[in-house]
């Protein structure tokens, strides 16, 4: 039923948005605040239930009214340029991340390096250096382990 709701509501914006620009004209209000705060999200997040995405996706002015303000208000993301948005939003390709493999690569090394140090700082984990080893013993070498069985 939530599904069905939301579709009929995307379906009721796109027919009152229509071919203009923003919902009362030419000009944006704080309704088209409203509704690209909640448009947009939705249109560019990762979901595991694309149902509702791919529907807006489909509502072509929707698409295009979400893009025409992300360029016009945010052209600039994190120093860089966006690209054309109508073909990383409207289409139905996932936009990856191009610097995926290496946030996973520094992940595991952070983690890696959180538990050894926290291995080593609680006592789980110690390095001896030379000298005797447990019990008061200096460790042997192979050959005089062999000869004292």
């Amino acid at each position: 039923q939530l599904y069905r709701d939301a579709r009929e509501c995307l379906t009721l914006l796109s027919q009152r948005l229509g071919s203009q620009k923003f919902f009362f004209g030419d000009s944006p209000a704080s309704l088209d605040a409203f509704v690209f705060s909640r448009l947009a999200p939705l249109l560019k997040a990762k979901l595991p239930n694309g149902k509702l995405q791919q529907h807006l996706k489909s509502l072509q002015n929707l698409c295009n009214y979400c893009t025409s303000i992300l360029s016009l208000y945010f052209p600039w993301d994190g120093g860089e340029m966006h690209l054309p948005l109508p073909r990383r939003l409207c289409s139905g390709e996932v936009e990856e991340d191009p610097h995926k493999w290496r946030n996973q690569f520094l992940s595991v090394l952070v983690g890696l390096a959180a538990m050894l140090g926290y291995a080593f700082l609680s006592g789980i984990v110690s390095i001896q250096r030379g000298g005797a080893g447990p019990a008061g013993r200096q460790p042997i070498a192979l050959e005089e382990e062999e000869e004292e069985e």
